[in-house]
Order: C-alpha cells, then structure tokens, then sequence
C-alpha cells in the first residue's frame, strides 16, 4: 500500500472514523480522571495522561497487526470485530472513574482506563490497518488531537445525529467481513470467486446495521402474561434501577401515556 494510493485514504479514513467513534467514551474518562485536580495540573494531567495512553495504544495495536498476519487470527479477529460492532450500537456506557485530587494518581488512571477500554480500538484499527504500521501511526496521530480536543463537540454530535454511529459501526462491519475473506487461510479461495467475497461482506454489514437497529426498537419491549404480570427486560431493570421489593403506583402523564412511579423511592 503506498502514499497516493486511493486504497491508503480509504483505509486511513476507516482508521480515523474508528478512531474517533470508538474512543469518545475515553476522552471522557481523561476529563472524569482530572476534574478534581487544581487548575495548574488539570492541563498536565490530560497532557501526560493522553501520551501514555497514545503510546500504550500504539504499542498494542502494533501488536495486533504483527498477530493478525499468523493463520487464523483474521478470522477471530473478524468476529471479535462484528460483536464490537453490534455493541456499538446497543451498548449504554458507564463511566465510574473515580477523581483525583493529585496530579501523578490521575495520570496512572487515565492511562490505565484507556488501556482497559481500549481493546476495541486495538482491534478495529489493527483489522482496518491491513498490515501497514504507517497507516496505524498515521491515524493515531491525525485522531487523537482530534479526540481529545474536540471530544466533547464530537459526542454532542454524535447524540444529535444518531446515524454518525450508524456510519461507524457500518464501517467496523465491512472491516470485519474484510478481515473474515482475507485470513490466509482462505484468502485464495475468496480471491478466485469476488461475488462471494463481496456478498459476504454486504451480509456481514448488513446483519449487523438490522441486529441494532431492532435491537433499538424491540430489545426494550415488556411483555404481559395472562395473569397480567410484567416482564421487563433485563436492560430496563439496570437502567431503572428496580428492585424486586420495589413499589409502584400507575399514574398518567401530560401526554395521557401510562407510567409507573416507584412509590418507595
């Protein structure tokens, strides 16, 4: 793959996309980590923080990319790839950072949370990579500045324009159903037939864009039984926070819709 290349900006452009979809939710915890630290230390903090966390990065997508090269690792890696996708999309993030008030604790927690929650970014840049140290180096550093200054504006954005995550997680998928075709230890055989290769690849994306969205409209529905008791699925339960001896009183709002109102809490 060479600069110039129409296949290098493509692949760089999936690798800043990635970059910035995946790694929102870590800009926010390097602001979590240093929000109680004094002014004069919050600047060194993210500073300090965020090239720890870039050289942590790129030392294990580097990795990454070296392992992905050995027989069979495509494959996981491509579907390791599609559930990160899949997540993407139905996925409510967490983000129990705790602060610190010194300026080195911060440091070592922004560090170690990015490396925790960085596998997915590890993954997906390393599939979207194909190979090239340069494009993963490249990427980093044209995303990362991005992320982490521009972070806050980036995830308004994506709230507002929910289909921005749709684009990202389209752009994981077709990298997954790349990686799946281009394993060595099948490559030859989808080389010699594109049709399948590429039909795949539009399975792969499209199976994952569907799961979501239904997910999104279906997975939070309560069902009734005859007695007219309620199920409510287990994402409900953690979002709510409902317990089993939690009460309940049925009330109508200003739209005359139902809704239940704990009444011990």
């Amino acid at each position: 793959m060479e600069w110039l290349d129409p296949t290098f900006f493509t692949a760089l452009f999936s690798i800043i996309l990635i970059d910035l979809v995946l790694a929102g939710d870590n800009a926010i915890v390097i602001g979590l980590a240093a929000r109680n630290l004094p002014k004069e230390h919050q600047k060194k903090a993210i500073i300090w923080g965020t090239v720890g966390a870039i050289v942590i990065r790129a030392v294990a997508t580097l990795i990454v990319v070296w392992l992905l090269k050995l027989p069979a690792l495509l494959l996981i890696g491509g579907i390791v790839l599609i559930w990160i996708a899949y997540k993407l999309l139905v996925d409510k993030k967490d983000h129990d950072i705790q602060a610190k008030t010194n300026l080195w604790p911060a440091i070592q927690t922004i560090i170690i949370a990015d490396a925790v929650m960085g596998f997915d970014n590890v993954m997906a840049v390393a599939g979207a990579s194909h190979g090239s140290f340069l494009l993963v180096v490249v990427g980093l550093l044209i995303s990362v500045p991005i992320m982490v200054w521009g972070s806050t504006l980036f995830i308004r954005w994506m709230e507002k324009f929910p289909w921005i995550m749709y684009i990202g997680a389209g752009v994981l998928a077709f990298t997954a159903g790349k990686m799946l075709t281009e394993d060595p230890m099948v490559h030859t055989w989808f080389a010699a037939n594109p049709i399948v290769k590429w039909l795949l690849v539009v399975l792969v994306v499209a199976g994952v864009l569907i799961a979501g969205l239904w997910k999104k409209l279906f997975g939070f529905f309560v069902s009734i039984n005859d007695k007219g008791h309620l199920t409510i699925p287990q994402e409900l339960v953690e979002e709510a926070d409902i317990h089993p001896d939690d009460s309940f009183l049925a009330r109508r709002d200003e739209k005359g819709r139902l809704v239940l109102v704990k009444s011990n809490g």
